[in-house]
């Protein structure tokens, strides 16, 4: 189930989507309920032919019937509670997409690839409180290193003008940025930096929330650590 900026019913966590869950809902339920009647029927059936072939001589005590109506009836809740729950994790899997609706446009700050339009990026370090060299690696969507610059190490934000290591400017395209952190000369990471990428996209996957970014990347709602308009 996908939310987008251009589709009315989505932007607003979308009726479609709440219908679907409702209908999935309804049609579990009603398959829940054939499958009990049918055991219920299966139970009588069974019950019926105990009494009908017990021992006269030694036959089953009343308590024992109440014992297997009331063990029938415990099943036959559990499985009306099941299908209550799934009916409400439906529900407020609808609610969440409709509150993440309103990220759609935004521009939200997370270690992933980015879209770079010819315009500056920022991105934001974390260096190790151990490291006392760090360089900034760009990589393209190959993979391909397209330039390693030495960078103070502070959490200041540095603005990425989208050259490469001769300063020769790169074209448009999908590019990581990596921190190679370093320590008394030992190397102590190499960590994907944040950047804002727009977001483009919401989509729910097996009960999970995922933000689709302008560019491509998919990530998960929780590790968004800033939320702004586009500047």
């Amino acid at each position: 189930m996908d939310v987008t900026s251009n589709s009315p019913a989505a932007g607003f966590g979308g009726a479609t989507g709440q219908t679907q869950a409702q209908t999935q809902a309804q049609t579990q339920a009603q398959s829940d309920a054939a499958m009990i009647s049918s055991d219920f029927e299966t139970f009588l059936t069974m019950l019926t032919a105990q009494l009908e072939n017990q021992d006269p001589l030694n036959p089953v005590e009343s308590t024992d019937y109440a014992v297997q109506l009331a063990t029938f009836s415990g099943v036959e809740q559990q499985v009306q509670t099941n299908d209550l729950l799934k009916e409400l994790a439906g529900q407020l899997g609808v609610m969440g997409m409709a509150d993440l609706a309103s990220w759609v446009g935004k521009e939200a700050r997370v270690a992933a690839p980015v879209k770079f339009d010819g315009s500056p990026i920022e991105l934001n370090a974390k260096p190790p409180t151990a490291a006392d060299l760090a360089y900034l690696v760009v990589r393209d969507s190959t993979g391909a290193q397209v330039s390693r610059t030495n960078i103070p190490v502070s959490e200041e934000p540095i603005a990425w003008a989208g050259v490469d290591g001769n300063g020769n400017p790169l074209s448009e395209g999908v590019y990581t940025f990596e921190l190679e952190t370093y320590g008394n000369g030992v190397h102590i990471a190499t960590d994907t930096m944040e950047s804002y990428a727009r977001v483009a996209e919401i989509q729910t996957e097996g009960g999970s929330m995922y933000l689709v970014l302008e560019g491509g990347a998919r990530v998960d709602a929780d590790v968004i650590t800033a939320l702004r308009d586009p500047v």
